[in-house]
């Protein structure tokens, strides 16, 4: 492990400064995710700042009926949270399919959605990749490709965002408070992540030395029926293959709102604004159902690998989309 500086800062103020101030610093909250990236030399920072003494782990009704957490919130913590599990069941569902009790006792409601990829190219410092060296080429296209994106995906990288929470948080409207050095502001969660496009180094719209300070979820009584369903390849501890957060407010048979979004198919969250407009004002049925999903996945594309390729995630998304809407609307 290569050396660094490790300091605490007295206030957000202060954490904010000292990363902007350094290219080579970086924040430190619950450190799951960087801790692995410092072991495999994926990550060599000069400073590392830790910010769980400036951030808040208070979760706290706001005045609109929603909901704030603040980021230093244990993922532990937000799932057990009777108000995060009575409001926005998919949110604790999210959480708790997610890593080992271990870790989301660590992990926090900022960090979580911040984790970089598991592509394994990223984490393996021998090979090519865009994402961690830009211009060097991304061994992905071509090689392993199972657990890579089917949407939004470009020649630069095709990997995908890890986070189960990220998609619960994208899918019921959430923001994001942060504190730059230009002062707050609020971004909303469905903006926070970026597609790779031509830079795929950049995960985020996040500038240098942006901290998270709190999420918040606004009231929204359609989350209070909602779902978070994640394949996988083993039973637990393992990242998704594909995952489905959804809601769906049914009355007299019909659709009458809907909110979803998908994991394990892009760079980041899937708002899958699509699917969600093509079920408003439809009957709650199969044939509804399937034609959202054909529809969301209308641009849709595999990547061909060493192992076969990702072809089969195409289908398993419209059917686990299915079962989730079928599950929460009913079909007939």
């Amino acid at each position: 492990m290569t050396p660094f500086d490790y300091r605490v800062p007295t206030s957000a103020g202060a954490a904010v400064d000292t990363v902007a101030a350094n290219p080579a610093a970086v924040f430190l909250a619950g450190g799951t995710n960087l801790l692995d990236h410092l072991k495999l030399g994926v990550a060599e920072p000069e400073v590392v700042v830790d910010v769980n003494a400036v951030t808040s782990d208070e979760i706290r009704d706001d005045d609109g009926g929603g909901l704030w957490i603040g980021a230093a919130v244990r993922n532990s913590d937000l799932a057990a949270d009777r108000r995060i599990r009575t409001r926005y069941p998919a949110v604790a569902e999210a959480l708790l399919s997610g890593a080992s009790g271990q870790l989301r006792n660590m992990a926090t409601a900022a960090g979580n959605p911040l984790q970089r990829t598991r592509c394994v190219y990223f984490q393996d410092t021998t090979t090519p990749c865009n994402k961690r060296e830009p211009g060097t080429g991304c061994s992905a296209v071509g090689g392993y490709t199972r657990y890579h994106a089917v949407l939004g995906a470009s020649d630069q990288c095709v990997a995908t965002h890890p986070s189960d929470l990220a998609v619960a948080l994208a899918a019921f409207d959430a923001e994001v408070q942060v504190l730059g050095t230009g002062g707050t502001r609020v971004i909303p969660f469905v903006d926070l992540h970026r597609l790779p496009g031509d830079a795929p180094e950049r995960d985020t719209v996040l500038e240098r030395g942006d901290l998270v300070t709190a999420i918040t979820l606004p009231a929204l009584p359609i989350a209070a029926k909602s779902r978070y369903r994640k394949v996988r390849d083993r039973a637990s501890f393992a990242f998704a293959l594909v995952s489905v957060a959804a809601a769906l407010e049914v009355e007299d048979g019909i659709v009458r709102d809907a909110r979803i979004a998908l994991g394990g198919v892009a760079h980041k969250p899937w708002r899958a604004t699509n699917a969600e407009e093509a079920l408003r004002g439809m009957p709650a049925d199969e044939d509804s159902y399937r034609r959202a999903a054909r529809l969301e996945l209308a641009d849709a594309r595999a990547v061909a690998g060493l192992d076969g390729g990702n072809a089969f995630k195409i289908p398993l998304v419209a059917r686990t989309l299915v079962a989730v809407l079928r599950e929460l609307g009913g079909a007939r």
